[in-house]
């Protein structure tokens, strides 16, 4: 993402917590994919898409790991829409670490996650039901 976010997107904050944390001091791999789902849970609670989870399981994922995160770091996960295909949606994303003991801060991960519209009982992606597409292409649309 490096600069402002464009589309729709929503941000947590977490702290780096021990459990967050692997044998060398940092933060374990999997922490960041846990704030990257919690920041896409918040994006579409506040679209009000509460059908979009049990039917958008993950089909890519590309994390680029470009700083780590200590015990006790204050983060901020962001996520936005990126794209909207006519059966998946790429979120793009964006882990900021903030300034914490010698770290300066900055961004500790970015990438991409594509998931796909697997409705329940379906063997493969179908099209995204309206409902998603209006409110994705709303603010796809207004990122262009």
């Amino acid at each position: 993402m490096n600069d402002a976010p464009r589309g729709p997107h929503a941000s947590i904050e977490r702290t780096v917590e021990w459990v967050d944390t692997d044998a060398s001091g940092h933060q374990h791999n999997s922490a960041i994919v846990r704030w990257v789902e919690a920041a896409e849970a918040e994006l579409f609670r506040q679209l009000d898409l509460p059908e979009y989870f049990p039917s958008a399981p993950r089909v890519q994922q590309v994390v680029n790991y470009t700083s780590k995160l200590w015990f006790g770091q204050r983060v901020t996960a962001t996520v936005e829409i990126r794209e909207l295909g006519r059966t998946s949606m790429t979120l793009a994303f964006e882990v900021l670490g903030h300034a914490h003991g010698a770290s300066e801060g900055g961004i500790a991960a970015h990438g991409t996650v594509t998931t796909a519209h697997v409705p329940a009982g379906a063997t493969s992606a179908q099209p995204w039901p309206e409902r998603i597409r209006e409110a994705a292409e709303r603010v796809t649309d207004a990122a262009r």
